[in-house]
């Protein structure tokens, strides 16, 4: 039996890299479902008025009938929050251009004088880059 002084340290297996981190799953949306986008009130700056879901309705479906007729009011929304003059919807990705221009294209409503109408905040495949957009538009003013 050899002596342990006589086993040499080269005959040693050279170093391994351990990994401390292993993939599980890799995944790649490149089209999402849905869109997004997030609309504002605007109306005369004296009123108070706030919005609710049913006006968010209404108005959307006014401004898509006008502007595409019966398709557009096929168009399926779903009005995820509303909140004061804010609100956020979703809507089949495909759709979302013809949404924007329905919403931008649409003069508003009049109800006891007071013109109202909508205006898009911003629009995204991805709702995590609508959230916290509060604030951003006094960002650039000096």
């Amino acid at each position: 039996m050899p002596e342990p002084a006589d086993i040499s340290m080269t005959d040693a297996p050279a170093t391994t890299k351990v990994k401390k981190t292993y993939e599980l799953v890799t995944a790649t949306i490149k089209t999402p479902r849905f869109s997004y986008a997030h609309l504002e009130l605007f109306s005369d700056p004296s009123d108070p008025a706030e919005l609710d879901a049913l006006q968010v309705r209404s108005y959307c479906t006014s401004a898509l009938k006008q502007f595409l007729g019966t398709t557009g009011i096929g168009i399926p929304l779903d009005i995820l929050k509303v909140e004061g003059k804010n609100c956020w919807l979703r809507m089949p990705r495909d759709d979302l251009g013809a949404f924007s221009a329905a919403i931008t294209a649409w003069q508003g409503s009049y109800q006891d004088g007071i013109h109202s109408s909508l205006r898009i905040r911003g629009c995204s495949d991805w709702l995590g880059a609508l959230v916290g957009r509060d604030g951003q538009d006094k960002l650039w003013a000096g």
